[in-house]
């Protein structure tokens, strides 16, 4: 379950009209704060990155299941599963069992999931993925949407 800080932070981010990825991002920052806090630990970057995607869906944040033929179907499956118990019709609650079982698998992995670097790595290396047309598109979709007052400290980085 999503601690209630990270609940009223995606829906502030959704109110002002941001997009379902960065609302999503509340939930992915909060897994790594358990990573590192020891709460449990995760195999890799990109493992403690679907947890909180997992978990940004069910809570009904609208981030659609990846496309198919990107990602394996079973994930997609799971994705789908997701976006679907985070839908206001008909929700149904965690199996406790099912959840303690999770819980004390993921205490079993590590940490560094979550380390700066293994972050950054897990960044380059996405960022690598999608091409220099799309890194390039992203970074005049932020000149057109940051605005003025977060333009100036991110022109100085």
């Amino acid at each position: 379950m999503p601690e209630k800080e990270t609940l009223e932070r995606a829906e502030e981010d959704a109110r002002q009209g941001k997009a379902p990825s960065t609302q999503a991002g509340e939930f992915i920052r909060e897994e790594m704060e358990h990573i590192r806090e020891g709460k449990h630990g995760a195999r890799s970057s990109k493992q403690a990155i679907a947890i909180g995607l997992s978990k940004a869906r069910r809570a009904g944040v609208k981030l659609p299941p990846p496309k198919e033929g990107k990602v394996p179907e079973k994930t997609r499956k799971q994705a789908a599963r997701d976006y679907r118990r985070g839908q206001p019709v008909g929700t149904q609650p965690a199996s406790p069992a099912r959840s303690r079982a999770t819980t004390a698998a993921l205490e079993h992995e590590g940490n560094m999931a979550a380390s700066h670097e293994a972050l950054s790595d897990q960044a380059r290396e996405s960022a690598r993925r999608r091409g220099a047309a799309n890194r390039s598109e992203a970074a005049r979709k932020a000149v057109r949407t940051k605005g003025q007052a977060e333009r100036k400290p991110a022109e100085r980085k």
